[in-house]
């Protein structure tokens, strides 16, 4: 009887066992789906606040365009005798609001291009490296005229460039 009764229990337990590893598994799934649901929205949540801060940061920038300031063209003597170049420049102006104190430092700007351009030789600014440095060269000769401590020149273009 006793051996019955063993038996008896054996047999029980099995569903049981059965049972709660079913209910482990469940359990274990549900919270599975709930913790990952939460961390997408919470995630989710927070990009969103990520792109509203970056919108008002685009609109910021967005009122502080930048603008081109032209100059009037330039005809130089190169440092080469009897070569000539005329160019056309027009900088790009980091902040539009800055064009009234480029506009006043224009004759400082106009001088040191043509004291830059005139020493270099036709063989130096022919091909398009010459260009580049000679590019980088006066722009940052120009930021250093303005004077202060951020860069008033984000990029300068040649509009007309005829050596001769």
């Amino acid at each position: 009887m006793a051996e019955e009764k063993d038996e008896v229990q054996a047999d029980s337990s099995e569903p049981l066992k059965k049972k709660s590893n079913k209910m482990l598994l469940i359990i274990i799934i549900v919270l599975t789906v709930v913790l990952g649901a939460g961390g997408f929205v919470g995630y989710k949540l927070m990009a969103s606040k990520g792109t509203e801060e970056e919108s008002a940061h685009d609109k910021a920038e967005k009122k502080k365009q930048s603008a081109i300031f032209p100059l009037d063209p330039f005809v130089l003597n190169l440092g080469d005798h009897g070569r000539y170049l005329k160019v056309s420049i027009q900088f790009e102006v980091t902040d539009e609001s800055m064009n009234e104190f480029v506009k006043s430092k224009t004759p400082m700007l106009r001088d040191t291009i043509i004291t830059l351009v005139s020493s270099k030789s036709l063989s130096s600014i022919s091909s398009p490296e010459g260009k580049f440095q000679l590019k980088d060269e006066v722009l940052f000769r120009a930021n250093q005229i303005m004077g202060l401590e951020k860069d008033i020149f984000k990029n300068l273009y040649f509009t007309e460039f005829v050596m001769q």
